[in-house]
This record gives structure tokens, sequence and C-alpha cells, in this order.
């Protein structure tokens, strides 16, 4: 079964499952769009386990920090690295942006291809006006719209809608709770809450095993669904927002190889579960027990620490989004032609953090939708250029997940106590 997981995670067999499925799409988009239902029958699956998963977790290691007195000094640490981790992401979102400039100087049959997505016409005069229409909604804010999520009325109700935020303030709580009751009453809880953990994590084990196949199905179905011209005409975007992503991946792996006890090779390998999931799924909350399995049984650090952290980084430090805010904003800003003073830049880069806070719980399209809060902090509209991106998100919505999830590994190997390095490669099936 270990052999078989292996080969189920092996970075060669996800690429050749990924690049199966683009080929799949681009050349029978018919029998690609009735294959796409494995991946969503994969996803219902994931979350069918993964939010007892997380409640179970989060409430067992808070009331491990409370009843250990250590969890005062963590939280200080998790301030102090979300926000240094939240500004450098945008940061680097906005230098790579502002170096490559991909949206400024595009090529005429490049505004011809925009001009017929967005406006259903070839003249890039008419894109010009559809993207400078006058945007009729007031801007939302990032930080009312986070205020507004966290305390859920009906915890029941939180579980139905899969609201992420609003099921870990509750976790946290009632893990606070549980820590004050003496040990002899709260054992029995605590002994249900651990096999309700330990028969969720065996569970994502076994789902695992999936992962080409349904790599395969979705991109497959993704990519028949949008065609590959639109794809073509973003390509310095999303070669942008790469370049960007791969500037905050490669240091995240850095911290983890430093922090952990491992070689770079077996810590790579470590890795490979929550890399391969993120592709995959695209779902940063179905990622969580791969991590948590990664960081704790592979990496050896404190599994009290981990299980708090993982959900609550997850939920709360969302470098994908943030980074993906930024490049889209300062893209559409270039589009237009329009240079930035340090003022303004600065204002993109603070409302592209409240807009990636305010993405707690999201995904797919509903992150995209929130690039409109920071257009409209620039009174650039969004709207029309929705669509745009829309076009190009399979592949960014991946790089975005990726960023998050070994971003916030990272985070949380940064955050918890450091594990003794040993001089052998420990084993990591």
């Amino acid at each position: 079964m270990t052999r078989l997981k292996n080969l189920a995670l092996n970075p060669w067999i996800i690429l050749l499952s990924l690049a199966g499925g683009l080929t799949l799409g681009a050349y029978l988009p018919a029998w690609s769009l009735k294959l796409a239902f494995v991946g969503h029958v994969y996803l219902d699956l994931m979350k069918m386990v993964v939010l007892p998963f997380m409640l179970s977790a989060v409430i067992l290691s808070t009331q491990r920090l409370i009843q250990e007195g250590s969890g005062g000094r963590l939280f200080g640490r998790v301030l102090l690295v979300f926000a240094v981790f939240a500004f450098a992401a945008a940061v680097i979102g906005a230098g790579t942006m502002l170096t490559l400039r991909p949206g400024a100087d595009l090529p005429p049959e490049t505004l011809d291809t925009f001009g017929e997505i967005v406006g259903g016409d070839l003249n890039s005069n008419n894109l010009a006006m559809e993207l400078n229409g006058t945007d009729p909604r007031p801007p939302a804010t990032g930080l009312e719209t986070l205020l507004l999520s966290l305390v859920p009325s009906n915890i029941f109700a939180a579980l139905t809608k899969d609201e992420t935020l609003k099921i870990l303030v509750f976790s946290i709580l009632l893990g606070i709770a549980v820590g004050q009751v003496p040990r002899d009453v709260s054992d029995g809880f605590s002994k249900t809450l651990e096999t309700l953990y330990q028969g969720c994590q065996t569970i994502m084990q076994w789902m695992n095993y999936l992962l080409p196949l349904v790599l395969l199905t979705m991109s497959a179905g993704q990519l028949a669904k949008t065609g590959v011209e639109p794809l073509l005409a973003m390509t310095q975007f999303v070669a942008a927002f790469a370049l960007a992503s791969a500037l905050l991946l490669l240091p995240a792996i850095w911290i983890i190889w430093q922090r952990g006890p491992l070689s770079l090779g077996a810590t790579l390998a470590a890795l490979r579960g929550p890399f391969a999931l993120a592709i995959a799924t695209r779902n940063s909350v179905i990622c969580m027990p791969s991590m948590i399995y990664s960081l704790t049984r592979q990496l050896e650090f404190a599994r009290a620490q981990v299980e708090l952290l993982v959900p609550l980084s997850v939920s709360l430090l969302r470098i994908g989004p943030i980074v993906y805010y930024v490049c889209a904003t300062l893209f559409i800003a270039q589009l237009y032609g329009l240079a930035l003073d340090a003022g303004e830049l600065a204002l993109v880069i603070t409302a592209s953090i409240l807009a990636g806070f305010a993405s707690a719980g999201m995904t797919g399209l509903a992150i995209v939708s929130l690039t409109s809060i920071t257009c409209g902090y620039l009174g650039l509209p969004f709207e029309a250029a929705f669509i745009l991106f829309l076009a190009v998100d399979p592949i960014c919505d991946i790089l975005r997940t990726l960023v998050l999830v070994i971003g916030n590994t990272a985070s949380v190997a940064l955050i918890g106590a450091r594990p003794a390095r040993v001089t052998e490669t420990a084993c990591l099936s």
C-alpha cells in the first residue's frame, strides 16, 4: 500500500496526469466534459471528511495548548509571522509585475483577442470602452467582510455550508473551554475526538490513491470549457503570476527545510502529498490533513501545535489570493496605461491583504471576484475584465493553492517549536 501511495504522489505521475488531461481537453472536448464528474465526486468525498477532521483537530490541539499553558506565546508568534508573510507576498507580487509589466505594450493581435472576449468584437478600441465603463457598485471593504464572517449563529449550518472560518472560531472557543475542564472529566470527550481525527485521516490517505485519475479528468474538463485561445491571449499575465508564485514557493520550501530535521531531498519528498493534492483539488481546505500528516509524521513537528496552526493559517493567512490580487490589479492598470505612484501602489498592497483576509473560506471564482476590491480603490472596474481572468483561472487557481498550501506549511514550521535534527533520513512512509 505504501508503494502504491508513493506512486500516486510521484511528481512525474502528477505531471503526466496533468499533461494527459490538457491533451484530452484540447482534442476530445466532448469526452472531457463527460468525464468531469469524476473530479466533482472526488471533491465532494474530500469535503465530507475534511470538516469533521478540522473540527476535531483544532479542538484537541487548543485543549492541549491551554492545559500545557503555552497558548499565549504561540499566538504572539502567529500574529508576527502572519503579518510578515502577508506583506512579503504582496510586495513580491508587486515587484514581479512592475519589473515584467505584462499588461503594457501588448501587440495589436492580443488586444484584438481581448476585445473579442470582452466586447464580442475584434476592435481593440471597443475593449477600452468596455473596460473603462463606470462600476455602479460601491467597493466592499475586506475588513468588514472578515468581521461579519467570524461568528456562526448556528454551527451545524456553518458545517453544512462549508463556512471554514466560522467553524474555526467555534472550534478554538470550544477547545479553550474544554481546556479549562478537569482532565478526568474531559478525557472521554478527548478520546472521542481522537478517534474521529484518526478515522478521517485514514480516509484521506485512501483518497490519495485516486489523485492521478482525478487530476486527469479535472484538467481535461476545465480546458474543454474554456478553450485554448483565451489562455494564449493571457499568456503574459499567467507567466508573470507563475514567476511571482515561484518566488514565494522557493523561500517557503527553504524555510521548511531549515526548520525541519531532514535533508533537502527528504524534505521535498515529505511535501509531495500536499503538493500533489493542491494541484489535483485546487482546494486548500482539502489539503489540510495532508499538511498535518507531512508536518507531524514526516517532519516531526509537535502535533498539538500543528493541528491548531494549519487550520488557522489556511483560514487567515491567504498568501495565494494576496499575491493574485496584487498581480491582477497591476495587470489591469498596465492594460489601461495607468502609472501608479508610491501611494497608489501602497494602497494596492494594503487592499490586496484585506481582500486576502476576506477570501477566507472561499475557493475558485469566488476568490477571483474579490479582485474588484483592489480595483475599486483605484477606480478600475473589474467587471468587464472578469471574463479575461475567468478564462485562465484553472491555471491560476493551481498556483494560488500551491502558494497557499506550501507557504502556510512554511509559516507553521516557523511558528512551531523546531524539532531536533536527525543524522539519517527519517522514514517517509
